[in-house]
């Protein structure tokens, strides 16, 4: 049965490839009807016409890459020729070849088009194209395979390093090659194939950020997928877990130089074609013994595969035994916890610096034996920081359990944390505009993946500028999770008579009535950008001589048109729009209705995109009003009211101290 399945897979193969030898379709192409169209026998045409004609013979050495123009003024003619960095000089001609016949037949009379195949893409204009970064149009394409649900966070990890990694190599590539392709190890023993390209004639800069933006395009598209692709007129990415490139000739050097093919305009239709069909005939036959060597090897290594374990799904702490660290191991590795090893304390310990003896750098968290967080909250932060995976998340190592110790153990981070920055008089002249809006779309992303998009609903209801981790490269890490709350995917709200969290970022229904939700995170998101903004601490805001709340301050700002006074003085950026927008953002999400805050997918959109219009913002919570000194501000009244409640129903507050945290050193 499986033989001949895979015969009938094998001639399904080789009928689709007699099919594109008579006339291969393009991948996807556009006829861009509103840049124009041309008549039958005018100037123009004939200039596309000698233009395309031409277009691959004109150069001397091939490097897959061909731009030119012929004509004058209206007439002129433009048109971008790009192949796929690891195809050969024949292939690479062949597939223009074709695309020059067919995209002329798909689009007649069009003056700009684009058609992309599997090996090279065409491109011609009525404008100057060269040089220039176009992001549209473009289309997506994924591979109908999921990523194994335990395994798509790691997946994603790695696939984004990976990228990214080739992103640079393709960027450094020089004036007539921007290519790169490689693998990496992708979880469960696979393999993960990657391929970036940008048209040479584009910058080094420009290079980096059409590839920044089809890296970040993979979720919209792929997100879970095996394989993908993102394309684009200026650079085009794909991924796959098995080889589709030409690894020996996917090198970042130019191929060798190669003799310009015979340029008899009566046989280059035809060489074309014999070409075409040569390579086509090859690349079917290698493809259907690969196939049917991989089909040997995946038969076998399922009837050899050993019974997966029996996962646990229970939230015990015995479901994360194997991140289980002895305690002697620990005291070894922070010198038996010495002073010269601490790096902070926190409101529930100490944090120490320590070595493995494989050399790793740690961070390690000791909980006090006296402090407010006792074995739930331990187990909680343990079981939802082992569960999590991304790129704007702590990462936890292991913990310890012997005895009354109990130990928390991260990955090191040597930024520390977003406070140690931001309210530092020197080390805040670090942090840029560009550094504090990345640390923003962060912090962000980080939260969405908490309420959204990790398997389980996560309020965090402690997000302050101590739990905003900075790694080596100033990205944001959300951390400490011992206060956190689990949602199921459908609830929305919680209630608590045990208020947690930190003054000043507490939203006002979560401090006064113990209402949580995903909207209580939002609140606090605002209050960080605002800080970040300013570079000032929401509770003792300094203006001159005053010190005043610096929520009402930024309100009254924005409401008075002078919201250049809350941004920091030592922020030197022409970026004033963006910077006046993140304001605009944070008052929305400071609201006092809670219906009125945007969620955190807006907010991400918002943040991304200028063509999302902003609603106007209302007085936001614990605004101070001028006469403050007659009228007591809603915060204290609340203040005042969990007080109250504290004496009369035996409830408790426990804030947090605004200092450095238990997970305060992950870099990653």
């Amino acid at each position: 049965m499986v033989f001949s399945r895979l015969l009938l897979f094998i001639s399904a193969i080789f009928m689709l490839a007699a099919q594109a030898v008579a006339q291969p379709s393009f991948l996807y192409h556009f006829c861009l009807n509103d840049k124009g169209n041309y008549t039958a026998d005018s100037t123009y045409e004939a200039n596309l016409n000698r233009l395309l004609s031409s277009l691959y013979t004109n150069t001397e050495i091939d490097y897959g890459f061909y731009n030119s123009s012929n004509g004058q003024n209206s007439d002129q003619a433009y048109a971008i020729g790009l192949c796929r960095g690891d195809v050969n000089a024949d292939v690479c001609r062949g597939c223009l070849n074709n695309a020059t016949s067919l995209l002329k037949q798909l689009c007649p009379n069009q003056k700009e088009a684009i058609g992309w195949y599997d090996y090279c893409m065409l491109r011609y204009s009525n404008r100057s194209i060269f040089g220039v970064v176009e992001t549209i149009p473009g289309f997506l394409m994924s591979n109908p395979n999921n990523v194994s649900a335990n395994y798509v966070d790691q997946y994603n990890d790695d696939l984004r390093s990976l990228l990214e990694s080739l992103r640079s190599q393709a960027v450094a590539g020089g004036s007539l090659r921007k290519f790169a392709a490689g693998n990496a190890t992708a979880p469960s023993f696979q393999t993960l194939y990657g391929l970036v390209q940008c048209t040479p004639d584009l910058s080094e800069e420009d290079c980096y950020s059409c590839l920044r933006g089809a890296i970040e395009g993979i979720p919209g598209c792929c997100g879970g997928k095996q394989g993908g692709r993102v394309i684009g007129p200026s650079c085009n990415i794909r991924f796959e877990i098995y080889p589709f490139y030409n690894s020996t000739a996917a090198v970042s050097s130019p191929p060798s130089p190669v003799a310009p093919p015979v340029t008899n305009t009566n046989t280059t239709k035809g060489s074309g074609s014999k070409t075409s069909t040569t390579v086509i005939i090859i690349v079917v036959s290698t493809a259907a013994f690969v196939v049917l060597v991989i089909s040997f090897c995946i038969y076998f290594r399922v009837r050899r595969r050993p019974p997966r374990e029996k996962l646990e799904t229970d939230d015990e702490i015995s479901s994360v035994e194997s991140l289980q660290f002895d305690f002697d191991t620990i005291r070894f590795a922070t010198n038996n916890f010495s002073e010269e090893n601490e790096l902070g304390k926190g409101g529930f310990g100490a944090v120490y610096k320590g070595r493995l003896s494989d050399g790793q750098v740690i961070a390690v968290k000791r909980l006090s034996k006296n402090s407010g967080q006792g074995n739930l909250e331990f187990k909680n932060e343990v079981l939802l920081v082992a569960k999590l995976q991304h790129r704007n998340l702590v990462r936890l190592l292991g913990f310890c359990l012997e005895g009354n110790e109990r130990l928390l153990v991260y990955e090191f981070v040597p930024n520390t944390s977003l406070d140690h920055f931001l309210f530092d008089p020197i080390k805040r002249l670090h942090l840029d505009w560009q550094r504090r809006y990345k640390i923003i779309g962060g912090i962000a992303r980080g939260i969405l993946y908490l309420h959204e998009d990790s398997r389980l609903r996560i309020i965090h209801r402690d997000l302050k500028a101590s739990n905003i981790l900075l790694d080596a490269e100033m990205n944001s890490k959300i951390s400490d999770f011992g206060m956190a709350r689990l949602f199921s995917l459908d609830q929305t709200q919680g209630n608590t008579s045990r208020i947690v969290g930190t003054y000043g970022y507490m939203a006002p229904e979560y401090a006064m009535h113990g209402q949580f939700s995903v909207k209580s995170d939002v609140f606090s998101f605002g209050v960080l950008v605002l800080e970040i903004v300013s570079g000032q601490k929401n509770n003792c805001f300094r203006n001159g001589e005053n010190v005043e709340d610096l929520l009402s301050y930024a309100w009254k700002n924005w409401r008075e048109g002078t919201a250049s006074n809350i941004v920091d003085p030592t922020i030197k950026s022409d970026s004033t729009t963006e910077i006046m927008r993140c304001i605009h953002i944070a008052l929305l999400c400071v609201q006092e209705n809670v219906a009125n805050r945007p969620t955190m997918a807006s907010v991400v959109l918002m943040l991304n995109s200028y063509s999302i219009t902003l609603s106007v913002p209302l007085q936001p919570a614990f605004f101070m009003h001028s006469d403050i000194d007659l009228e007591t501000s809603r915060w204290e009244q609340s203040t005042q009211l969990i007080e109250s409640n504290q004496r009369s129903e035996g409830n408790f507050v426990q804030a947090s101290v605004n200092e450095t945290s238990i997970t305060e050193l992950y870099p990653r």
